[in-house]
């Protein structure tokens, strides 16, 4: 009997096609997974239920994914330290550091600005400007403005330096390297430039900005991509200029100011301090280089500099520079010079130099004649320097105008053979004959009674020689001025001991040769030159000069007898100063022609031609002196170069200053004497 079979379980399935069997309610327990049967005892073969396929397919892995929680301390732990980084950088600047950068914040947002202080101004006695500053402007600019970064133009600098250079004068390479300097917001392409400048510069600035807004336009109002004006880093800051009204007028006592806004030479030079005033100083704060007008600012303003008024009349100062100038240029001469001073108050009237120079356009000057020759020049004076000898002896009473004076062709003094300009016979002079005829051998004899030997007759000369200023410094206080040289007579060479007397052997400048012949106009007292009559200050007080140092030198008697034998020299026939003869005006002068030496060899080369003298003799006001250095054309005598221009200037001057005509005649000193007499 086969074993009984288990009874056949039903699988639900879907009803098939036709049948009549109802479909099973759908249970609303959920589904559950079906679970593999527990595996059969061993020995017992599985039967595969009815109803199943053969090949079921197999339930699909499942994927564990890693631990996430590592990465995501990882993560927190950088976020962690660069927080902490950044929580510790902002502790150390706004609580230990916060002072420091605070000041550097302080710094860099605010910047100080020098005010120049507006320099004083230099007149003539009269207060008409001599030299003055006007509104000028420095022309700046930001290098930065000019990269290919901030002006879209690869090369700016460039573009800009060629616009600016025929305006500013300067090489376009020049400006493009300042332009181009890395990292830098600031710069000066030239300094006191004049409102026409700016006014060029602006309108340009104006164009190039007006191009520049067209392109931006043209590209749809893309700022970014358009190239800025290549000048819109350009700028200017206030100044001031120096200028001389007068051109070359005076130049060579007024001298100049240099590019760094100081004195150059002359007054400018030596009162440099009283004029340039005290610069004062502005702070404000600024962002992208432009000021911020409400973060308000701290001004010290500036104090203008103090004015100055020289002794110096305009017009009498034209007259000598003309003269001067004129007769330097006829005569083919190295240069020449003109002093005219007040022989009663020490005041220098004039200076003239010839060649000159105009200290508004330094780039034209010649540097040879930008300094002041007048005062700067050491030279043997001849000729003129005699009065000082015959003060000596007149006051000495070694001799009287009178005193008879015989004149060889030669004297043999020393190991030398001396003679006069020109070959004579023997002459018959008086002293008076001796200064009018300009005798050197005269001058030798007369001089030779100062002592019993002839050392102490050097001894004495030297002293009046001393009192008369020579070797000692004028007193102007003048930059770079000349004191002369005159020796110690135990120094004095044989040939010293007897050229000195008439004027060899020693130096001088023009000033001192001047104020010797304002010494015997002044009744033989000596009145320290004056250049500054006096100084006005911010306040507008003026302050007088202080008075000069005065020396008696000779006695009134001996200045009245000097000046009446000086006039000997113009108004006698037989004198060598006929051509500074002024009508209506008794004249006192005295010429001078002495071997001059070149100052580049240091060796006797040419002359130096001059003429010194007053006027009115009678009653004197006025010195004029001149000097013309090694003329080459013509003449080169003292009294046929340069006793012209005495008389032009002198005239001029009597005239300017209303100086009346003399009244009473002189009495005329004898010249000669007759031998046996």
């Amino acid at each position: 009997m086969p074993p009984e079979q288990p009874p056949r379980r039903r699988v639900p399935g879907p009803a098939r096609s036709g049948s009549g069997a109802r479909p099973r309610p759908e249970s609303r327990t959920p589904q559950r997974t079906p679970q593999r049967p527990a595996p059969r005892p061993s020995g017992r073969p599985r039967r595969p239920a009815q109803g199943r396929p053969r090949s079921a397919p197999r339930t699909p892995r499942r994927i564990r994914l890693g631990n996430h929680r590592p990465r995501l301390r990882l993560v927190s732990l950088g976020l962690t330290m660069v927080m902490l980084v950044f929580v510790v950088r902002l502790l150390q600047v706004q609580a230990v550091d916060a002072s420091a950068y605070t000041a550097k914040a302080e710094k860099n947002r605010f910047t100080s600005v020098t005010l120049a202080a507006e320099r004083g101004e230099i007149t003539d006695r009269a207060g008409v400007a001599l030299a003055t500053s006007v509104d000028a402007h420095d022309i700046t600019a930001d290098p930065k403005m000019f990269t290919p970064e901030d002006s879209k133009v690869a090369d700016a600098p460039e573009q800009a330096a060629a616009l600016l250079a025929p305006i500013l004068d300067k090489e376009p390479e020049t400006l493009a390297k300042q332009l181009s300097v890395p990292k830098s917001r600031f710069t000066v392409l030239a300094h006191r430039q004049t409102p026409q400048v700016w006014n060029q510069i602006s309108d340009l600035k104006s164009v190039l900005a007006e191009k520049a807004e067209k392109a931006r336009t043209a590209k749809g109002g893309k700022g970014d991509e358009a190239p800025a004006s290549v000048l819109a880093g350009v700028f200017q800051e206030p100044s001031s200029k120096r200028v001389y009204p007068n051109g070359d007028l005076a130049a060579g006592i007024l001298g100049y100011v240099n590019a760094a806004g100081h004195g150059g030479g002359g007054v400018e030079s030596m009162l440099d301090k009283k004029l340039s005033g005290q610069d004062g100083e502005i702070t404000y704060a600024h962002s992208g280089g432009r000021r911020v007008p409400t973060a308000g600012s701290e001004e010290t303003p500036a104090v203008p500099g103090t004015d100055i008024e020289l002794t110096i009349d305009r017009d009498i100062q034209w007259a000598a520079q003309r003269a001067i100038s004129e007769q330097v240029t006829e005569s083919k001469a190295d240069r020449g010079y003109v002093m005219v001073q007040n022989t009663r108050t020490g005041e220098v009237l004039a200076m003239a130099n010839s060649p000159g120079f105009d200290p508004n356009d330094l780039s034209q000057a010649d540097g040879t004649a930008m300094g002041n020759a007048a005062l700067q020049d050491a030279f043997e004076p001849g000729s003129t320097s005699k009065v000082m000898s015959m003060a000596a002896v007149l006051e000495e009473r070694a001799a009287t105008p009178g005193t008879h004076v015989t004149v060889p062709n030669r004297l043999h003094r020393g190991d030398r053979l001396f003679k006069d300009d020109i070959d004579h016979p023997t002459w018959y002079l008086t002293l008076n004959g001796v200064l009018a005829k300009s005798s050197n051998i005269g001058t030798i004899l007369a001089t030779g009674q100062l002592g019993k030997t002839q050392p102490e007759a050097n001894r004495v000369l030297h002293s009046y020689l001393r009192k008369f200023g020579i070797g000692s410094p004028t007193g102007l206080g003048y930059p770079g001025e000349t004191q002369g040289i005159l020796a110690d007579p135990k120094d004095w060479s044989t040939s010293q001991q007897y050229t000195i007397p008439f004027g060899q052997g020693l130096s001088v400048n023009a000033m001192q040769a001047a104020s010797v012949y304002s010494t015997i106009a002044n009744g033989g007292v000596r009145i320290e030159p004056t250049l500054i009559r006096g100084t006005e200050g911010p306040d507008g007080r003026f302050t007088p000069a202080t008075a000069p140092k005065k020396t008696r030198v000779v006695s009134e008697k001996t200045a009245r007898t000097l000046a009446t034998m000086l006039e000997s020299v113009v108004f006698d026939e037989a004198g060598t100063g006929t051509k500074a003869r002024i009508p209506g005006y008794r004249v006192a002068g005295k010429t001078g022609t002495a071997n001059r030496v070149d100052p580049e060899s240091g060796r006797y080369k040419g002359y130096t031609a001059s003429f010194a003298g007053f006027a009115p003799a009678d009653d004197p006001q006025i010195t004029v002196y001149c000097a013309i250095q090694n003329p080459t054309k013509g003449s080169y005598f003292g009294g046929q170069i340069c006793g012209p221009i005495y008389k032009e200037v002198m005239e001029f001057a009597l005239k300017s200053l209303q100086v009346p005509p003399t009244g009473k005649k002189a009495a005329p000193l004898p010249v000669e004497f007759k031998p046996g007499e």
